[in-house]
């Protein structure tokens, strides 16, 4: 061999893996109609695996592989082996097994198919093989990392709700094991409030005593400070007594209170500790709807006049006909809203706290206006006021803070909370349905974590089982890779073959 053939027999044949069965065939290594064949030499590998000896290496390469040229080479090399004894003096085997395997080793090398199956094998295992497995543990580990935060979110949610819950209850006085009862428990606190305000109104006199006076100076009309703030100077001179009393002058001889029915019998005990399973359906844990709004139903309507206005309010104390006031007044029965104190009653409280606004007001002026630039009329005009009204800002300004200070009482949330819960069933329904519907969504959270919680497991399983194939597929794609270099660098003389391409990152 000359020294030009040797360096030409060193030079490398490059092939693309996704070029290599083209290029067996286009160099004759192969027919073009091989698949035809491969299909029968398929066919004659499912027999012969039905009958095969118990050796664990046979076994273990039969488990799950697409059986090739190769396997059916080493086959061949175990089974000289174990079907030794059936070897005649010319070498040949009466073993039916052995004739089978030799037969299809024949097959294989006929016209080259093996080469032609193994090319198209690799093209198969990097092309769509490899990629499929690699998606499917990226899509496992996404759903991984998504279950851990949904878990986490949906944990989150849960505590925030039920801190919610158990802050909403703190915040009403309520343990929340039995919302209605407890909300309707609340009312024992309604006397002790009124009684603070009616306290807190005697401490307004003063302010009321200078309003009128004031009046009574600046437009000397006698008869209209005589009705001026009507329902405070009540208050004050009488306390919180029932509309029956304040409307006819005299107390009632017998008060028929209106029941209200609030369901307390029916209502169950809630158990936060509760950890049953509950089919909750779609649980949607990112929308937000209308439906989380509470609505307190009835509402306190409160009217109030313009400051400064000194015109007397009438009360409306609803529909009550003429008849019907004039009965209760000669039997002396309160009914209805006449059973209701000035404070409870929804009219007179807002005829109250107009009363105050306007009070307020007047006050607010008055430091305005003493607290302004020294107005020589103003002052030469107050110089023959009574002494009821020679004071100084800082008495003005203590007078008007008391007025906002019993404004401020009456019109508290609390208060206004309280008043609800015993003017109106709807209300408390409404209330205990919204408390009880934050702690079942916290439920829902805590099913909704459960959910992700198994969703991350059924993640990592599959990721679990797909890891270890993607290694053996990947192991057999280079094993077969080097192998079929082996069997074509043998038909050039053993010059190097190199299988280019994404073969070699797989």
């Amino acid at each position: 061999m000359s020294t030009h053939e040797e360096r030409a027999n060193t030079i490398p044949i490059d092939i693309h893996y996704n070029k290599l069965l083209e290029w067996l065939i286009s160099r004759r290594h192969c027919k073009r109609e091989w698949q035809s064949n491969a299909i029968l030499v398929r066919e004659k590998i499912n027999n012969a695996i039905q009958d095969m000896p118990p050796v664990d290496e046979i076994t273990q390469m039969l488990r799950g592989t697409y059986i090739n040229y190769f396997h059916c080479q080493r086959i061949v090399e175990l089974l000289k082996e174990t079907e030794a004894g059936t070897r005649n003096i010319f070498g040949r085997y009466s073993s039916q097994r052995m004739k089978d395997w030799q037969e299809i080793v024949k097959l294989y090398e006929n016209e080259g198919l093996y080469l032609a199956e193994v090319g198209q094998l690799l093209a198969r295992n990097v092309n769509y093989e490899i990629p499929s497995l690699k998606r499917q543990i990226n899509k496992c580990q996404q759903m991984n990392s998504d279950s851990r935060r949904k878990e986490a979110e949906s944990q989150s949610q849960a505590a925030e709700l039920k801190e919610k819950f158990q802050t909403s209850c703190r915040d009403m006085g309520i343990q929340g094991q039995k919302v209605k009862t407890e909300l309707v428990g609340l009312l024992k606190e309604l006397p002790d409030i009124f009684n603070r305000i009616c306290v807190s109104v005697e401490g307004v006199n003063p302010a009321v005593s200078y309003y009128k006076a004031f009046i009574d100076f600046t437009l000397s009309r006698k008869h209209f400070t005589e009705e001026c703030m009507p329902l405070i100077q009540y208050l004050i001179k009488n306390g919180n007594t029932t509309v029956y009393e304040y409307k006819y002058q005299k107390k009632p001889t017998e008060i028929i209170e209106p029941v209200l029915d609030f369901g307390l019998e029916q209502e169950s005990l809630i158990d936060e500790s509760k950890t049953e399973e509950i089919d909750w359906g779609n649980i949607d844990l990112d929308a937000t709807s209308d439906e989380n709004v509470i609505d307190f139903g009835e509402e306190i309507e409160i009217s109030v006049a313009e400051e400064g206005s000194s015109a007397t309010v009438d009360i409306d104390w609803g529909s009550d006909d003429t008849d019907t006031a004039q009965l209760a007044q000669e039997t002396g029965i309160a009914r209805g809203k006449e059973t209701l104190t000035i404070l409870d009653n929804s009219h007179s409280r807002n005829t109250l706290v107009n009363e105050l606004l306007e009070l307020e007001g007047f006050l607010r002026q008055r430091v305005s206006e003493m607290s302004g630039t020294v107005d020589v009329l103003s002052n030469s005009v107050f110089q023959t006021a009574p002494s009821t009204l020679q004071v100084d800002v800082c008495e003005v300004e203590k007078m008007r803070n008391s007025v906002e200070g019993v404004r401020s009482e009456i019109t508290a949330s609390r208060t206004h909370h309280l008043i609800l819960i015993k003017s109106s069933p709807r209300y408390v329904d409404r209330l205990a349905e919204n408390l009880k519907q934050t702690l079942t969504l916290s439920e829902k959270m805590l099913a909704s974590q459960r959910l992700a919680i198994i969703k991350r497991d059924e993640a990592d399983t599959e990721k679990g089982q797909l890891v270890p194939q993607l290694q053996i597929i990947r192991a057999r794609t280079n094993e077969l890779k080097k192998q079929i270099e082996g069997e074509i660098s043998k038909k050039y003389n053993n010059r190097p073959i190199n299988i280019m391409g994404e073969i070699n990152i797989i």
